[in-house]
């Protein structure tokens, strides 16, 4: 049976946008409210609303209501599943790395 990569591709999907890598940077400093991004970042409501939904969706940010804004922090246990997941994908199995290093 398949692995179900689902969720890697959503992890992976929320890292390969130069936006999204920029607000990752961003909320690396902190908490930031969903108007900083946009004044930060120069783009408008709705472009930051597709890039947090998929930064969201992967795990990596969480996101809070306060009022009529959000907002957005790095999500620690997001980031370490992120970081396994990672070396778990592309390590090799001990078989091929024993081809390799003898």
């Amino acid at each position: 049976m398949e692995k179900d990569y689902s969720k890697d591709a959503r992890i992976f999907k929320a890292l390969c946008d130069e936006k999204r890598l920029c607000i990752i940077s961003l909320l690396k400093e902190g908490e930031k409210c969903a108007c900083e991004l946009i004044e930060k970042m120069g783009i408008g409501q709705s472009a930051l609303s597709y890039h947090m939904k998929i930064l969201c969706d992967s795990g990596i940010v969480t996101s809070k209501q306060d009022g009529k804004w959000t907002h957005y922090r790095l999500s620690q246990s997001g980031s370490d599943n992120a970081l396994k997941r990672l070396a778990e994908i592309t390590a090799p199995t001990l078989d091929n790395r024993t081809k390799y290093h003898k």
